[in-house]
């Protein structure tokens, strides 16, 4: 009966270290999982936060390409306006001596020449101040959208980069 005994304890003791064995195999392969998904969460986060860096960085070119255009459009406003100012103060100026000149008139024929000669020179200065007060508003609008066009030029190529 000694020769059950020792072998049932054999087996205990068998039996008790492939368990240990066991145990101690999936607490092994427990603690690399768990530092896989610690490497892989951390690398989320990492990612994460340097995305939102990267997302941060770009609303803030965003914004001051929009200060900039915004500041543009002013200098061009301002510009538009003072063109404005200066040909509402000419043309009042020469009308009024169109209108001392012709109410000078020795004759009913050079009242119309004079007043011929004032409306042809008023139609010239008009349609140069026109063009003028055009190329300055072209200019202005090309000054003003060139820094948002830079910004979605650099969020194109970013995007298509990304692909």
């Amino acid at each position: 009966m000694a020769d059950a005994t020792e072998t049932v304890k054999k087996t205990i003791d068998q039996a008790t270290a492939a368990a240990k064995a066991q145990s101690e195999k999936v607490q092994a392969q427990a603690e690399t999982a768990q530092a896989a998904g610690t490497k892989v969460f951390r690398d989320g986060v990492e990612r994460s936060v340097a995305g939102l860096s990267e997302l941060n960085a770009q609303g803030k070119k965003n914004l001051e390409a929009m200060v900039e255009a915004t500041t543009a459009a002013q200098r061009g406003a301002e510009a538009l306006g003072q063109q404005a100012m200066a040909y509402s103060k000419k043309s009042w100026e020469e009308s009024v001596s169109a209108a001392q000149s012709i109410a000078q008139a020795r004759s009913v024929q050079e009242a119309i020449e004079l007043q011929t000669n004032f409306a042809k020179s008023a139609m010239e200065t008009y349609i140069a101040e026109m063009t003028r007060m055009t190329e300055t508003f072209t200019t202005s609008m090309k000054d003003s959208l060139q820094p948002l066009n830079a910004r979605v030029s650099a969020q194109v190529e970013t995007f298509q980069a990304a692909r």
